[in-house]
């Protein structure tokens, strides 16, 4: 078994059925889906880097202005982790987050970015299991 810096139970997500459940609770699930995600860059990065709740209430406060800072600021991190742990490194993760959060303003935005993300945390589990 393998020894994360965060629990591989807690942070790898199907990403389908993160899209299914987050249109069946009429996004509700999107807001537990990033707050996994948030815990699970934390972990990796072994520092308090990203807040779920100063993400939410900044993102409410400035109409999701705040939250397309966060979604790239979150790619960043990724891109770290990345480098960290010699996994391949994509490099156009930030400028693709940035483009869908300013879509955000339908729900499908959000869905993306939280895909996006997912997808590359994935990757550090299994990246990691092939060593």
């Amino acid at each position: 078994m393998q020894n994360y810096p965060y629990p591989m139970n807690d942070a790898v997500r199907d990403i389908l059925l993160g899209i299914i459940f987050s249109i069946l609770t009429c996004g509700f699930y999107t807001l537990y889906w990033k707050y996994k995600q948030i815990a699970a860059l934390n972990g990796w990065l072994r520092r308090d880097e990203y807040s779920f709740w100063l993400w939410l209430i900044l993102s409410i406060v400035t109409c999701s202005i705040f939250d397309i800072y966060y979604e790239y600021k979150m790619a960043k991190g990724i891109n770290e982790i990345q480098r960290n742990n010699d996994h391949h490194v994509a490099k156009g993760l930030p400028g693709f987050c940035i483009l869908f959060a300013i879509f955000d303003w339908i729900i499908l935005g959000q869905l993306a970015c939280l895909a996006i993300h997912q997808a590359e945390i994935n990757k550090f589990y299994s990246a990691n299991s092939e060593v």
